[in-house]
């Protein structure tokens, strides 16, 4: 489906963003990978998606908080795979404070990797989508980029802003092939939210299992964490020719959270 496309995913060495790394390189695309993390661990990743999918795979270490960063990522990525024709903002950190105690530098840095990154990345990337007529612009965001919770002020503001980017962006680029589309999945098993449950049992001494019952998974009425792979599915599905007239959406994908 997407053979002789390229492909840039941001946050793509482990997770959500390692998943739709996985599924576009499965689907035919060269893949730019990015992201932190062991330098030897992130080399073995790189090779072994290479080798069981057959396309070209490559990893940049840009800080996505860095406007130059990000431009030299891009224009990596166009160096070598010859054009960005894929552009999945994925890379997000979170931190939860009541608003009066919430550090600026915490909501600072959520704002810098999430929202700001995400404008820097489809920045940079546009002028050759245009040039080349064609492009799919998608943003990660989450269900909290559409609905708010207490305590993730910065999170959530950072998210509601990356779908009012998607929707501005779709708009100005929605004669030239370009689409741009949020995805906003419900709560994924990824290592953060990991760490939310394992935070929540000491705070509240209750058993993790609990946690996930009663304290995550209550907003979402499946009960159920959703999936990588249905997230990745999604994200191929809106990069070919049958989803050229979907733009400009934020598509929920949360077990029925914003049905409510």
């Amino acid at each position: 489906m997407l053979k002789n496309k390229s492909a840039l995913v941001t946050g793509s060495t482990s997770g959500i963003g390692l998943g739709l790394a996985r599924a576009l390189a499965r689907a035919g695309a060269n893949v730019m990978l990015n992201g932190f993390g062991d330098a030897a661990a992130i080399e073995l990743l790189r090779r072994e998606l290479a080798t069981a999918t057959g396309v070209q795979v490559l990893h940049h270490p840009a800080d996505v908080s860095k406007p130059a960063e990000v431009a030299a990522m891009v224009a990596a990525t166009e160096q070598a795979f010859g054009g960005v024709d894929v552009l999945i903002n994925n890379a997000g950190i979170q931190f939860v404070s009541p608003v009066e105690d919430f550090p600026l530098e915490r909501w600072a840095a959520i704002q810098d990797v999430i929202l700001n990154a995400s404008f820097y990345s489809i920045r940079a990337a546009l002028p050759g989508m245009k040039r080349r007529n064609w492009g799919r612009i998608i943003n990660l965001v989450s269900t909290h980029g559409l609905v708010a919770s207490p305590f993730k002020s910065a999170y959530v503001a950072a998210k509601h802003g990356q779908v009012g980017l998607t929707k501005s962006v779709a708009l100005e680029v929605a004669e030239v092939g370009i689409t741009c589309n949020a995805i906003c999945p419900g709560y994924v098993l990824t290592p953060l939210v990991q760490g939310q449950i394992e935070s929540q049992a000491r705070v509240n001494n209750l058993p993790p299992e609990r946690v996930i019952k009663e304290v995550i998974l209550a907003v979402q009425p499946t009960k159920r964490f959703v999936e990588i792979e249905d997230i990745a599915a999604l994200a191929v599905f809106l990069c070919s020719d049958a989803a050229k007239s979907i733009t400009g959406a934020a598509i929920p994908i949360d077990g029925g959270w914003t049905a409510r």
